[in-house]
């Protein structure tokens, strides 16, 4: 039953998530921490910090690593075939029209009315994880060091990541 349950529940994450991955956090979040129970809050967060850190679409990465939490590779194999397979076959589909009809008003329609929901759905995950991820005057202080050593000095992520793990080991 895991196992369907895996597959099943990172298809409907892969299918109904526009935006990338980090629009999909929020609906990772319901799906496998408050539906499933499969992993905690905080286990949430600590799989997306490894997540951005491991070569891949962020979305992928976490599928993988929850579902190898839940049943080994055997899970990992599953979720990532149901985040990856039944998005990439719609996606190959709407292409196909869409390259077909760029123009036309209904394409154009589409893609601007999906940019404020993808955004809103990014906002929703940074609102949903902030308490976990930002308990403390610390770690506000060490994500606002992060955020300007990345936005303002344009300082690639992993430094700043690591640099972050390394500071939070000693101060925390």
């Amino acid at each position: 039953m895991i196992y369907f349950l895996l597959v099943y529940t990172f298809a409907k994450i892969g299918l109904f998530s526009f935006g990338g991955g980090y629009a999909m956090l929020p609906l990772i979040a319901r799906e496998v921490v408050d539906s499933q129970g499969w992993i905690s809050s905080q286990g949430l967060v600590d799989m997306i910090a490894i997540s951005q850190m491991s070569p891949g679409p962020i979305a992928i990465n976490l599928a993988t690593f929850i579902g190898f939490d839940q049943k080994g590779v055997a899970g990992a194999l599953l979720a990532t075939f149901g985040v990856v397979f039944f998005t990439s076959m719609l996606v190959l589909v709407a292409a196909k029209a869409l390259l077909a009809h760029p123009d036309h008003l209904i394409t154009r329609g589409f893609f601007k009315g999906i940019r404020p929901a993808v955004i809103s759905f990014i906002a929703a995950a940074i609102l949903s994880l902030y308490p976990v991820s930002v308990p403390d005057l610390k770690s506000f202080g060490l994500m606002a060091a992060a955020f300007i050593a990345f936005g303002k000095f344009k300082l690639p992520p992993i430094p700043i990541v690591l640099v972050s793990g390394l500071i939070a080991t000693f101060i925390f």
